[in-house]
């Protein structure tokens, strides 16, 4: 890949600039690239593409969703060797998409965004990097949610004198052999590092506030044999795909997004999980959520479980105190001394765009634009940013399948508008703000019946005031139907201006 510096900066307004070098940003560009569009370019902020799967190296992290669901339709890979991949593969694939498909010239990385201006006389946008100033007639924010660290508001936190970090900041120069270590949070990536570092640590506490639902993984390697017939035959690689994606399809038409039949069943084999895996009933009791499956984020595991039955790991459910400068003090005043301490508390999955000043028509900056309710039209574009669109936007996260599904079906609407602004000669286009409102009314009564609305939960998927801002009420084929054509009465488009 071409280094940063080396990369040759733009003089000219861009046809497209890409924000993020993840999943959602390259595959903006590829599909760029295929349908004529090479004046485009992807800044990232990292010294590597692949987004969450560059920055999260924790031990343990890996995907939830089967390889071979969670790649690029037009990208596959036939050599996956597990069927639910690692970080350090799934980084790899990311990076390989870079060479196959010839971006090195068009990513310029370790170059952050701090800002973005609508320039209405021009139509275009003006963007800010640590680098310097770019243009580009349209902005395609692919930076995804899962890179800004909720850190938690516990008092004393800033008098630890211990070692200290997130999940997502994992301090690999730091030995954990024999350490007394904590670990705040229970959720995905905790049941990934706890038991990835439990047999060398010296004793770990697991402070858990919720327990989360958890059902078998069931990973497997995947045998030469198995990817070799991939390879060479790539009708049962589709197969096996297909057969991924329509039984998690079928959790979410049968219920997965709202309490049902469905919703007891799930639970059940969970409780069945449970017990087979914890034969301490008091452990078990500790284990068990208070809430309907699905509610929180349903985790996939074969050996958290057996990780928290080790004699060196404490489950505390108790509430936390206060952090001290040497551990962490529970509300009943018992004291767990520590060396290291564990932040597995998530990310602020509505701090990304939030956190960088993006100002559209008229003046309107995006994070006042969402002071009542992080939103977009189809979670792709908003009212009042022209020629500006987002990948992965508010409520096009899942709780039941791939979002890289998600992605591609975004990237598609995303192409289709460009498609139109060409043909017609557009200088701009927005959602008009009757259609958001009235698709947000829609979305909204959909989610107030949802599972993790009613599911007696709270989550990351809602804002301060409990809204769902995260997730989508449905399947992906009922969101890839609704964006397989922009309506264009949904649309203020602008003509470009005569030429004097």
């Amino acid at each position: 890949m071409t280094e940063p510096s080396a990369l040759p900066w733009p003089d000219k307004p861009l046809a497209v600039l890409v924000i993020g070098a993840g999943f959602s940003g390259l595959a903006m560009a590829i599909r760029c690239r295929q349908s004529g569009i090479d004046d485009l370019l992807v800044v990232e902020k990292s010294d590597a593409v692949g987004g969450t799967w560059h920055e999260n190296t924790y031990p343990g992290a890996a995907c939830d969703i089967p390889a071979h669901l969670y790649a690029l339709s037009f990208a596959p890979k036939p050599d996956w060797t597990r069927t639910y991949a690692g970080q350090p593969e799934i980084a790899a694939y990311l990076r390989e998409l870079v060479e196959r498909f010839d971006l090195g010239k068009h990513v310029a990385l370790s170059t952050a965004v701090t800002g973005a201006v609508w320039d209405g006389a021009r139509s275009l946008w003006r963007v800010e990097t640590d680098r310097g100033p770019l243009e580009a007639r349209v902005l395609v924010s692919g930076m995804g949610a899962l890179h800004h660290p909720a850190i938690p508001a516990i008092p004393g936190l800033h008098t630890y004198l211990g070692t200290l970090f997130h999940t997502s900041g994992w301090n690999h120069g730091v030995s954990l052999k024999g350490k007394r270590v904590g670990v705040i949070g229970t959720g995905a990536s905790a049941i990934q590092v706890v038991p990835a570092i439990a047999p060398e640590v010296g004793h770990l506490v697991l402070f858990q506030r919720t327990p989360p639902w958890v059902v078998p993984r069931n990973d497997r390697p995947i045998g030469k044999r198995m990817r070799a017939l991939f390879r060479r035959l790539p009708p049962a690689r589709r197969l096996l795909r297909g057969v991924q994606f329509w039984l998690r399809e079928a959790q979410a038409a049968l219920g997965f997004t709202r309490v049902s039949g469905l919703t007891r069943l799930a639970e059940a084999a969970s409780r069945r999980h449970l017990r087979r895996q914890v034969p301490d009933p008091a452990l078990r009791a500790k284990l068990a959520p208070p809430y309907r499956l699905g509610c929180k984020r349903v985790l996939i595991s074969d050996d958290y479980y057996p990780a928290l039955t080790r004699p060196n790991v404490t489950v505390e459910t108790d509430p936390i105190r206060t952090v001290t400068p040497d551990g962490v003090t529970m509300q009943d005043g018992r004291h767990h001394p520590l060396d290291v301490l564990v932040l597995a508390t998530g990310f602020d999955v509505t701090a990304s765009l939030a956190r960088v000043p993006v100002v559209g028509r008229d003046g309107l900056i995006l994070a006042r634009a969402w002071g009542e309710r992080v939103a977009a039209h189809r979670g792709v574009a908003l009212a009042g940013f022209p020629n500006f669109f987002m990948l992965l936007g508010p409520n096009t996260g899942l709780g039941h399948n791939s979002v890289v599904l998600m992605i591609e079906a975004q990237v598609e609407y995303v192409l289709a508008c460009l498609a139109e602004m060409r043909a017609r000669n557009l200088s701009a286009i927005e959602p008009a703000p009757e259609a958001q409102a009235r698709y947000l009314a829609g979305l909204e009564t959909r989610l107030s019946g949802s599972i993790w609305q009613q599911g007696g939960c709270a989550s990351w998927y809602q804002d301060a005031s409990g809204r769902n801002v995260a997730l989508w009420p449905g399947t992906v084929v009922a969101y890839q139907r609704a964006m397989r054509a922009p309506d264009w009465g949904e649309f203020v488009l602008t003509p470009a201006r005569a030429e004097a």
